[in-house]
Protein backbone atom coordinates (compact mmCIF):
# COMPACT_ATOMS: atom_id res chain seq x y z
CA UNK A 1 0.00 0.00 0.00
CA UNK A 2 1.11 3.30 -0.95
CA UNK A 3 0.65 6.00 1.68
CA UNK A 4 0.67 9.62 0.97
CA UNK A 5 2.94 11.83 3.29
CA UNK A 6 0.82 13.33 6.34
CA UNK A 7 0.51 17.55 5.24
CA UNK A 8 1.44 19.13 8.50
CA UNK A 9 0.33 23.43 7.83
CA UNK A 10 1.63 26.03 10.53
CA UNK A 11 -0.59 28.36 9.44
CA UNK A 12 -0.42 32.17 10.12
CA UNK A 13 -4.06 32.95 10.58
CA UNK A 14 -6.88 30.54 10.63
CA UNK A 15 -8.20 30.98 7.01
CA UNK A 16 -5.63 29.02 5.41
CA UNK A 17 -8.06 26.03 5.71
CA UNK A 18 -10.38 27.20 3.08
CA UNK A 19 -9.87 25.04 0.22
CA UNK A 20 -10.60 21.98 2.43
CA UNK A 21 -12.96 20.15 4.72
CA UNK A 22 -12.97 17.08 7.06
CA UNK A 23 -9.64 18.09 9.00
CA UNK A 24 -9.05 19.02 12.21
CA UNK A 25 -7.52 22.29 13.36
CA UNK A 26 -5.56 22.88 16.10
CA UNK A 27 -5.05 26.62 18.42
CA UNK A 28 -2.90 24.53 20.72
CA UNK A 29 0.40 23.06 20.10
CA UNK A 30 1.50 20.89 22.93
CA UNK A 31 3.14 17.35 22.24
CA UNK A 32 -0.45 15.95 22.74
CA UNK A 33 -2.58 17.61 20.72
CA UNK A 34 -0.70 17.48 17.88
CA UNK A 35 -0.13 14.10 17.89
CA UNK A 36 -4.46 14.35 17.56
CA UNK A 37 -3.27 15.77 14.16
CA UNK A 38 -0.68 13.57 13.05
CA UNK A 39 -3.11 10.50 14.18
CA UNK A 40 -6.29 11.91 12.65
CA UNK A 41 -7.74 10.08 9.75
CA UNK A 42 -7.72 12.79 7.33
CA UNK A 43 -4.22 12.99 5.43
CA UNK A 44 -3.56 17.01 6.52
CA UNK A 45 -4.23 18.86 9.36
CA UNK A 46 -3.52 22.93 10.52
CA UNK A 47 -2.09 24.19 13.46
CA UNK A 48 -3.24 27.88 13.85
CA UNK A 49 0.02 29.73 14.89
CA UNK A 50 -1.51 33.46 14.05
CA UNK A 51 1.86 34.74 13.72
CA UNK A 52 1.11 36.88 11.11
CA UNK A 53 -0.49 39.00 14.48
CA UNK A 54 2.95 38.85 16.28
CA UNK A 55 6.22 40.54 15.94
CA UNK A 56 9.12 38.99 14.23
CA UNK A 57 10.86 38.09 17.65
CA UNK A 58 7.39 36.31 18.95
CA UNK A 59 6.95 34.55 15.19
CA UNK A 60 10.67 33.04 15.91
CA UNK A 61 9.72 31.82 19.39
CA UNK A 62 6.18 30.48 18.67
CA UNK A 63 7.32 28.46 15.41
CA UNK A 64 10.35 27.38 17.13
CA UNK A 65 7.96 25.72 19.90
CA UNK A 66 6.11 24.14 17.69
CA UNK A 67 8.37 22.60 15.67
CA UNK A 68 10.48 21.49 18.54
CA UNK A 69 7.21 19.37 19.84
CA UNK A 70 6.24 18.70 16.71
CA UNK A 71 9.67 16.46 16.39
CA UNK A 72 8.56 14.88 19.52
CA UNK A 73 4.82 14.00 17.94
CA UNK A 74 6.22 12.44 15.00
CA UNK A 75 8.88 10.27 17.21
CA UNK A 76 5.93 9.08 19.38
CA UNK A 77 3.39 8.42 15.94
CA UNK A 78 6.82 6.78 14.49
CA UNK A 79 5.98 9.43 11.21
CA UNK A 80 8.72 9.86 8.53
CA UNK A 81 6.86 10.96 5.69
CA UNK A 82 5.47 14.26 5.35
CA UNK A 83 5.26 17.86 3.78
CA UNK A 84 5.37 20.93 5.61
CA UNK A 85 3.44 23.89 4.42
CA UNK A 86 3.84 27.22 6.22
CA UNK A 87 0.89 28.73 4.77
CA UNK A 88 0.29 32.46 4.91
CA UNK A 89 -1.38 35.05 2.27
CA UNK A 90 -1.94 34.94 -0.89
CA UNK A 91 -0.83 39.04 -1.12
CA UNK A 92 2.05 38.21 0.08
CA UNK A 93 2.12 39.22 3.71
CA UNK A 94 3.47 37.54 6.55
CA UNK A 95 6.25 36.82 8.10
CA UNK A 96 8.83 34.97 5.18
CA UNK A 97 11.41 34.17 5.77
CA UNK A 98 11.53 34.13 9.25
CA UNK A 99 8.86 31.01 9.81
CA UNK A 100 10.64 29.01 6.84
CA UNK A 101 13.96 29.41 7.94
CA UNK A 102 12.71 28.26 11.65
CA UNK A 103 10.98 25.55 10.21
CA UNK A 104 14.30 23.88 8.03
CA UNK A 105 16.36 25.04 11.30
CA UNK A 106 14.40 22.71 13.10
CA UNK A 107 12.55 20.08 11.65
CA UNK A 108 14.80 20.07 8.06
CA UNK A 109 17.00 19.39 6.71
CA UNK A 110 14.66 19.70 3.18
CA UNK A 111 15.77 19.41 -0.36
CA UNK A 112 13.70 22.52 -1.78
CA UNK A 113 11.42 25.14 -0.48
CA UNK A 114 8.76 26.64 -2.69
CA UNK A 115 6.70 29.99 -2.80
CA UNK A 116 3.36 29.02 -3.96
CA UNK A 117 1.07 32.03 -3.31
CA UNK A 118 -1.36 31.16 -6.07
CA UNK A 119 -5.11 31.31 -4.50
CA UNK A 120 -7.67 30.83 -7.51
CA UNK A 121 -10.85 31.10 -4.76
CA UNK A 122 -9.41 34.98 -4.10
CA UNK A 123 -8.43 35.66 -7.97
CA UNK A 124 -4.39 35.46 -7.21
CA UNK A 125 -2.73 33.41 -9.77
CA UNK A 126 0.97 33.33 -10.51
CA UNK A 127 2.58 33.62 -14.56
CA UNK A 128 5.83 34.20 -15.57
CA UNK A 129 6.91 33.98 -12.11
CA UNK A 130 5.11 37.27 -11.29
CA UNK A 131 2.17 37.09 -8.79
CA UNK A 132 -1.09 38.79 -9.95
CA UNK A 133 -4.33 39.70 -8.06
CA UNK A 134 -8.00 40.57 -10.00
CA UNK A 135 -8.74 44.14 -8.49
CA UNK A 136 -11.65 44.75 -10.48
CA UNK A 137 -11.80 42.26 -13.10
CA UNK A 138 -8.37 43.54 -13.86
CA UNK A 139 -5.16 41.15 -13.04
CA UNK A 140 -2.70 43.49 -11.31
CA UNK A 141 0.79 42.88 -10.21
CA UNK A 142 0.48 42.28 -6.00
CA UNK A 143 3.15 44.73 -5.84
CA UNK A 144 0.65 47.43 -7.18
CA UNK A 145 -2.24 46.79 -4.96
CA UNK A 146 -3.21 48.10 -1.26
CA UNK A 147 -1.04 45.12 0.39
CA UNK A 148 2.17 46.00 -0.81
CA UNK A 149 1.84 49.28 0.96
CA UNK A 150 0.80 46.91 4.52
CA UNK A 151 2.76 48.94 7.50
CA UNK A 152 3.94 45.85 8.45
CA UNK A 153 4.93 43.78 5.99
CA UNK A 154 5.37 46.14 2.81
CA UNK A 155 7.29 44.75 -0.08
CA UNK A 156 8.10 46.25 -3.22
CA UNK A 157 7.92 42.95 -5.94
CA UNK A 158 5.22 41.21 -7.31
CA UNK A 159 8.09 39.04 -9.72
CA UNK A 160 8.53 36.47 -6.92
CA UNK A 161 12.36 35.97 -7.69
CA UNK A 162 12.90 39.52 -6.94
CA UNK A 163 10.50 39.20 -3.77
CA UNK A 164 12.51 36.96 -2.32
CA UNK A 165 16.02 38.83 -3.11
CA UNK A 166 14.21 41.33 -0.98
CA UNK A 167 12.62 39.34 1.94
CA UNK A 168 15.90 37.62 2.64
CA UNK A 169 17.78 40.70 2.75
CA UNK A 170 19.57 39.24 -0.63
CA UNK A 171 20.65 36.36 0.95
CA UNK A 172 19.08 34.36 -1.70
CA UNK A 173 19.60 36.03 -4.95
CA UNK A 174 16.66 36.40 -7.46
CA UNK A 175 18.67 34.59 -10.35
CA UNK A 176 19.29 31.53 -7.81
CA UNK A 177 15.73 30.92 -7.32
CA UNK A 178 14.47 27.78 -9.28
CA UNK A 179 11.25 28.95 -11.21
CA UNK A 180 8.66 26.48 -12.02
CA UNK A 181 6.48 27.99 -15.11
CA UNK A 182 3.15 26.86 -16.06
CA UNK A 183 4.42 25.51 -19.62
CA UNK A 184 7.10 23.07 -16.99
CA UNK A 185 4.06 22.44 -14.53
CA UNK A 186 2.15 21.27 -17.39
CA UNK A 187 4.52 19.39 -19.35
CA UNK A 188 5.48 17.54 -15.79
CA UNK A 189 8.36 18.58 -12.93
CA UNK A 190 9.10 15.25 -11.53
CA UNK A 191 12.41 14.78 -12.94
CA UNK A 192 13.51 18.51 -12.00
CA UNK A 193 12.22 17.55 -8.24
CA UNK A 194 14.56 15.10 -7.98
CA UNK A 195 17.54 16.82 -8.82
CA UNK A 196 16.57 19.94 -6.14
CA UNK A 197 18.98 19.34 -2.82
CA UNK A 198 19.78 22.17 -0.13
CA UNK A 199 16.78 23.51 0.43
CA UNK A 200 16.62 25.25 -3.08
CA UNK A 201 14.09 28.27 -2.77
CA UNK A 202 11.99 27.55 -5.94
CA UNK A 203 8.58 29.64 -7.10
CA UNK A 204 5.75 28.18 -8.58
CA UNK A 205 2.95 29.57 -11.16
CA UNK A 206 -0.26 28.67 -11.21
CA UNK A 207 -3.58 29.96 -12.77
CA UNK A 208 -5.94 27.37 -12.48
CA UNK A 209 -6.27 24.28 -9.87
CA UNK A 210 -5.32 21.85 -12.65
CA UNK A 211 -1.82 23.16 -12.69
CA UNK A 212 -1.55 22.71 -9.03
CA UNK A 213 -3.00 19.72 -9.15
CA UNK A 214 -0.02 18.30 -11.62
CA UNK A 215 2.56 20.07 -9.70
CA UNK A 216 1.06 17.62 -6.05
CA UNK A 217 1.22 15.03 -8.26
CA UNK A 218 4.59 15.28 -9.57
CA UNK A 219 5.84 16.85 -5.51
CA UNK A 220 4.00 13.27 -4.16
CA UNK A 221 5.57 11.60 -6.63
CA UNK A 222 9.13 12.98 -5.28
CA UNK A 223 8.32 12.85 -1.75
CA UNK A 224 7.75 8.81 -2.01
CA UNK A 225 11.32 8.61 -3.77
CA UNK A 226 12.49 10.02 -0.41
CA UNK A 227 12.93 13.92 -1.53
CA UNK A 228 11.78 16.36 1.59
CA UNK A 229 9.88 19.56 0.98
CA UNK A 230 8.96 22.60 2.34
CA UNK A 231 6.08 25.00 1.04
CA UNK A 232 5.51 28.79 1.72
CA UNK A 233 1.92 28.83 -0.18
CA UNK A 234 -1.16 30.59 -0.07
CA UNK A 235 -4.29 27.46 0.10
CA UNK A 236 -4.72 26.52 -3.01
CA UNK A 237 -1.98 24.30 -3.08
CA UNK A 238 -3.27 22.32 -0.20
CA UNK A 239 -6.53 21.56 -2.16
CA UNK A 240 -4.11 19.65 -4.72
CA UNK A 241 -1.71 18.14 -2.10
CA UNK A 242 -4.74 16.72 0.11
CA UNK A 243 -7.11 15.57 -2.82
CA UNK A 244 -10.14 15.09 -0.71
CA UNK A 245 -13.01 15.34 -2.90
CA UNK A 246 -16.25 17.26 -2.45
CA UNK A 247 -17.43 18.15 0.82
CA UNK A 248 -20.09 16.14 2.92
CA UNK A 249 -22.56 19.22 2.79
CA UNK A 250 -22.88 21.21 -0.38
CA UNK A 251 -22.34 25.55 0.78
CA UNK A 252 -25.82 26.39 -0.04
CA UNK A 253 -27.29 23.53 2.58
CA UNK A 254 -25.13 24.54 5.48
CA UNK A 255 -28.31 26.26 7.06
CA UNK A 256 -28.49 22.70 7.88
CA UNK A 257 -25.77 23.24 10.85
CA UNK A 258 -27.84 26.38 12.39
CA UNK A 259 -28.67 25.68 16.13
CA UNK A 260 -32.29 25.10 16.18
CA UNK A 261 -33.08 27.53 12.91
CA UNK A 262 -31.97 31.13 15.28
CA UNK A 263 -30.57 33.98 14.77
CA UNK A 264 -26.72 34.56 15.07
CA UNK A 265 -24.08 37.29 15.76
CA UNK A 266 -21.37 38.41 13.43
CA UNK A 267 -18.17 39.40 14.58
CA UNK A 268 -16.04 41.98 12.19
CA UNK A 269 -12.72 42.66 13.20
CA UNK A 270 -10.65 43.30 9.45
CA UNK A 271 -10.44 46.61 8.26
CA UNK A 272 -9.38 46.16 4.48
CA UNK A 273 -11.15 48.14 2.19
CA UNK A 274 -12.75 44.90 0.68
CA UNK A 275 -14.19 43.85 4.60
CA UNK A 276 -15.72 47.65 5.11
CA UNK A 277 -17.70 46.90 1.69
CA UNK A 278 -19.07 43.57 2.74
CA UNK A 279 -19.70 45.06 6.11
CA UNK A 280 -21.83 47.79 4.69
CA UNK A 281 -23.47 45.38 2.32
CA UNK A 282 -24.92 43.38 5.06
CA UNK A 283 -25.83 46.29 7.49
CA UNK A 284 -28.76 46.13 4.63
CA UNK A 285 -30.27 43.05 5.28
CA UNK A 286 -33.37 42.36 6.74
CA UNK A 287 -32.67 41.51 10.82
CA UNK A 288 -29.73 42.84 11.17
CA UNK A 289 -28.54 45.35 13.76
CA UNK A 290 -25.55 47.13 13.52
CA UNK A 291 -23.43 47.47 16.67
CA UNK A 292 -20.50 49.67 15.91
CA UNK A 293 -17.57 49.91 18.67
CA UNK A 294 -15.37 52.79 18.83
CA UNK A 295 -11.67 51.69 19.42
CA UNK A 296 -10.46 54.43 18.40
CA UNK A 297 -11.68 55.76 22.15
CA UNK A 298 -9.09 53.31 23.50
CA UNK A 299 -6.67 55.00 22.16
CA UNK A 300 -7.60 58.27 24.11
CA UNK A 301 -5.77 57.45 27.44
CA UNK A 302 -2.93 59.35 28.55
CA UNK A 303 0.46 57.14 28.43
CA UNK A 304 0.64 57.15 32.45
CA UNK A 305 -3.49 55.25 32.31
CA UNK A 306 -1.80 52.83 30.25
CA UNK A 307 -3.02 49.22 32.07
CA UNK A 308 -4.36 51.89 34.91
CA UNK A 309 -7.65 52.06 36.49
CA UNK A 310 -8.93 54.93 33.89
CA UNK A 311 -8.45 52.51 30.52
CA UNK A 312 -9.96 49.34 32.87
CA UNK A 313 -13.44 52.02 33.56
CA UNK A 314 -13.39 53.04 29.79
CA UNK A 315 -12.82 49.68 28.46
CA UNK A 316 -15.13 48.18 30.53
CA UNK A 317 -17.92 50.75 29.46
CA UNK A 318 -17.60 50.14 26.18
CA UNK A 319 -18.07 46.04 26.76
CA UNK A 320 -21.01 46.70 28.87
CA UNK A 321 -22.96 49.07 26.05
CA UNK A 322 -21.64 46.40 23.44
CA UNK A 323 -23.29 43.67 24.88
CA UNK A 324 -26.09 45.46 26.42
CA UNK A 325 -26.83 46.54 22.41
CA UNK A 326 -25.90 42.62 20.89
CA UNK A 327 -28.54 41.09 23.65
CA UNK A 328 -31.13 43.57 22.67
CA UNK A 329 -30.97 42.91 19.40
CA UNK A 330 -30.92 38.73 20.36
CA UNK A 331 -34.02 39.16 22.17
CA UNK A 332 -36.08 40.73 19.06
CA UNK A 333 -34.86 37.98 16.83
CA UNK A 334 -32.53 39.81 15.02
CA UNK A 335 -28.13 39.20 14.26
CA UNK A 336 -25.97 41.79 15.51
CA UNK A 337 -23.43 42.78 13.57
CA UNK A 338 -20.63 44.19 16.00
CA UNK A 339 -17.91 45.72 14.27
CA UNK A 340 -15.16 48.31 14.94
CA UNK A 341 -14.93 51.56 14.02
CA UNK A 342 -13.78 52.20 10.09
CA UNK A 343 -11.50 54.92 10.54
CA UNK A 344 -7.93 54.80 9.81
CA UNK A 345 -5.83 55.23 12.83
CA UNK A 346 -2.00 56.05 12.27
CA UNK A 347 0.56 54.48 14.41
CA UNK A 348 4.49 55.72 14.95
CA UNK A 349 5.57 52.30 14.03
CA UNK A 350 4.41 48.67 12.93
CA UNK A 351 4.90 47.67 16.44
CA UNK A 352 2.59 49.81 18.07
CA UNK A 353 0.05 48.43 15.31
CA UNK A 354 0.43 45.13 16.13
CA UNK A 355 0.37 46.22 20.14
CA UNK A 356 -3.23 47.95 19.26
CA UNK A 357 -4.28 45.51 17.64
CA UNK A 358 -3.91 43.00 19.93
CA UNK A 359 -6.17 45.09 22.39
CA UNK A 360 -8.67 45.62 20.15
CA UNK A 361 -8.73 41.80 20.01
CA UNK A 362 -8.80 41.20 23.51
CA UNK A 363 -11.79 43.53 23.48
CA UNK A 364 -13.78 41.24 20.68
CA UNK A 365 -12.54 38.09 22.60
CA UNK A 366 -14.70 39.02 25.44
CA UNK A 367 -17.69 40.18 23.66
CA UNK A 368 -17.72 37.24 21.51
CA UNK A 369 -17.76 35.48 25.93
CA UNK A 370 -20.69 37.46 26.25
CA UNK A 371 -22.92 36.65 23.55
CA UNK A 372 -26.66 34.75 24.27
CA UNK A 373 -25.73 31.57 25.02
CA UNK A 374 -28.37 30.27 22.29
CA UNK A 375 -27.63 31.83 19.15
CA UNK A 376 -27.67 29.62 16.09
CA UNK A 377 -24.58 30.55 14.35
CA UNK A 378 -21.13 32.80 14.52
CA UNK A 379 -19.91 34.87 11.42
CA UNK A 380 -16.22 35.95 12.10
CA UNK A 381 -14.75 38.46 9.69
CA UNK A 382 -11.14 38.95 9.28
CA UNK A 383 -8.17 36.28 9.70
CA UNK A 384 -6.49 37.54 12.98
CA UNK A 385 -10.09 37.83 14.39
CA UNK A 386 -10.94 34.38 13.00
CA UNK A 387 -7.80 32.99 15.18
CA UNK A 388 -8.48 34.78 18.05
CA UNK A 389 -12.40 33.72 17.94
CA UNK A 390 -11.28 30.14 17.99
CA UNK A 391 -8.43 30.19 20.56
CA UNK A 392 -9.77 32.67 22.78
CA UNK A 393 -13.43 33.71 22.57
CA UNK A 394 -14.24 30.14 22.31
CA UNK A 395 -11.09 28.95 24.35
CA UNK A 396 -10.84 25.36 21.61
CA UNK A 397 -7.86 23.81 21.61
CA UNK A 398 -9.21 21.81 18.07
CA UNK A 399 -11.92 22.07 15.84
CA UNK A 400 -13.10 19.94 12.58
CA UNK A 401 -13.35 21.69 9.68
CA UNK A 402 -16.72 21.19 7.94
CA UNK A 403 -15.73 22.48 4.63
CA UNK A 404 -16.48 25.98 2.43
CA UNK A 405 -19.62 28.23 2.77
CA UNK A 406 -18.31 30.17 0.20
CA UNK A 407 -15.27 29.88 -1.83
CA UNK A 408 -12.27 30.70 0.02
CA UNK A 409 -14.72 31.16 3.35
CA UNK A 410 -14.55 27.84 5.95
CA UNK A 411 -16.92 26.64 8.91
CA UNK A 412 -16.06 24.86 11.46
CA UNK A 413 -18.40 23.49 14.91
CA UNK A 414 -17.35 23.68 18.00
CA UNK A 415 -17.67 19.76 20.05
CA UNK A 416 -20.81 18.96 21.57
CA UNK A 417 -19.45 18.92 25.19
CA UNK A 418 -18.01 23.01 24.73
CA UNK A 419 -19.24 24.20 28.35
CA UNK A 420 -21.15 27.83 26.40
CA UNK A 421 -21.81 27.00 23.00
CA UNK A 422 -22.12 23.24 22.14
CA UNK A 423 -22.23 22.60 18.45
CA UNK A 424 -21.95 26.19 16.98
CA UNK A 425 -21.36 26.53 13.62
CA UNK A 426 -18.52 29.14 13.08
CA UNK A 427 -17.39 31.21 9.87
CA UNK A 428 -14.30 31.95 9.50
CA UNK A 429 -13.89 34.59 7.03
CA UNK A 430 -11.01 36.20 5.41
CA UNK A 431 -10.45 40.20 5.51
CA UNK A 432 -9.46 40.10 1.85
CA UNK A 433 -11.60 37.63 0.27
CA UNK A 434 -15.21 37.68 -1.65
CA UNK A 435 -16.76 39.98 -3.80
CA UNK A 436 -19.23 42.63 -1.76
CA UNK A 437 -21.97 40.68 -1.65
CA UNK A 438 -19.91 37.58 0.05
CA UNK A 439 -20.51 38.27 3.74
CA UNK A 440 -24.80 39.19 3.17
CA UNK A 441 -24.37 35.86 0.76
CA UNK A 442 -23.30 33.67 3.72
CA UNK A 443 -25.49 35.35 6.45
CA UNK A 444 -28.77 34.45 4.03
CA UNK A 445 -27.26 30.79 3.80
CA UNK A 446 -27.41 30.65 7.20
CA UNK A 447 -30.48 32.88 8.32
CA UNK A 448 -33.45 31.10 5.93
CA UNK A 449 -35.54 30.50 8.51
CA UNK A 450 -35.35 34.27 9.40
Amino acid sequence: MNTKPKIIVLDDDPTGSQTVHSCRLLTRWDVDNLRLGLSDESPIFFVLTNTRSLTPEQATEVTREVCHNLKTALATEGIQDFLVVSRSDSTLRGHYPVETDIIASEIGPFDAHFLVPAFFEGGRITRDSVHYLMVNGVETPVNETEFARDSVFGYHHSYLPDYVEEKTKGRIKAEAVERFLLADIRAGSLERLLKLTGNKCAVVDGETQADLDIFAADILSAAARGKRFLFRSAASILTSLANLGPQPLAAEDMYQYVRDGKPGAVIVGSHVKKSTEQLERLLQEPNIVGVEVNVASLLNEPPSAQGGETEGLQREALLKQTLTRVGDAHAAGKTPVVYTSRQELVFKDGKTRLQFGAAVSALLMDIVRGLPTDIGFLISKGGITSNDVLSTGLALTSARLLGQILAGCSIVRTPANHPQFPNLPVVLFPGNVGDADALATIYRRLNINN
